[in-house]
């Protein structure tokens, strides 16, 4: 996504299963390869890992 993804929309490089296909790959976005969850933000279950995700877009949305 050359102008990068917004918020609340699944990036185009996740397959079916929802791993990303870019991963190990040299063009794999920086912000990505930067990203390292915690227990906190990957909680019980997949629900609440998407909340946690969905929260941190709102929150670092710009302007």
């Amino acid at each position: 996504m050359p102008h990068g993804k917004p918020a609340g929309v699944p990036c185009v490089q996740l397959d079916d299963a929802g791993r990303c296909r870019l991963f190990g790959r040299p063009e794999r976005p920086v912000v990505c390869a930067a990203l390292r969850p915690e227990p906190a933000m990957c909680g019980g279950g997949r629900e609440e890992a998407l909340a946690a995700l969905a929260a941190l877009e709102a929150a670092t949305r710009p302007g």
